[in-house]
């Protein structure tokens, strides 16, 4: 989504957020993301004024102060950028490649099956499993943080028993043209 994003010519306009809006959009991400009311007033506290950044390919990007916590595609769910991800890293659900993924991943590919359930890679347990269309974290084997955020295709049920195809599809990763942006 990010791969080849320039702010210069892919922006068409920014718009602040009318309150009624703003309500609307805190109340999609808690019941989204699974946070604490708290953790996103810490994040965005209501004072602030959110800005709508439209993008081209129908995509929207919410700033406070210029610098992008969320993003949407078309009326989709809510992701946090990376950055925010880094420092609030249990607002989404985790996932994890194995070390032979990294690369594909860094170069902006869907992530496989089998990099997620080789022994590198991590699934929630069946107790906590995830339906197909869940935001996750997707983090690669031996290290920190995220490297990236995307969509479930499969549930994690499906992808242990599949094993083979799509299981996550990548938004934005690590090194992106997001990531590069700092503020808009």
């Amino acid at each position: 989504m990010f791969k080849k994003f320039a702010p210069s010519t892919d922006i068409a306009g920014h718009t602040p957020i009318k309150t009624s809006v703003q309500r609307s959009i805190r109340a999609n991400v808690l019941s989204q993301w699974k946070i604490e009311p708290e953790t996103l007033e810490a994040i965005w506290p209501k004072k602030e004024g959110l800005v709508h950044v439209k993008c081209r390919e129908h995509v929207s990007i919410y700033t406070v102060h210029g610098e992008p916590l969320i993003f949407q595609h078309f009326d989709g769910p809510f992701y946090p950028t990376l950055r925010l991800l880094h420092k609030y890293p249990f607002i989404l659900p985790m996932v994890k490649v194995d070390r032979g993924a990294i690369r594909f991943l860094l170069a902006g590919a869907h992530m496989m099956c089998p990099g997620l359930t080789s022994a590198g890679g991590y699934l929630p347990p069946a107790d906590a499993a995830l339906p197909a269309g869940t935001p996750v974290a997707i983090h690669a084997e031996g290290k920190e943080h995220a490297v990236g955020v995307g969509i479930t295709k499969l549930s994690t049920e499906e992808i242990r028993a599949v094993n083979k195809g799509v299981g996550v599809e990548t938004v934005t990763y690590l090194g992106d043209d997001l990531w590069a942006l700092q503020t808009l």
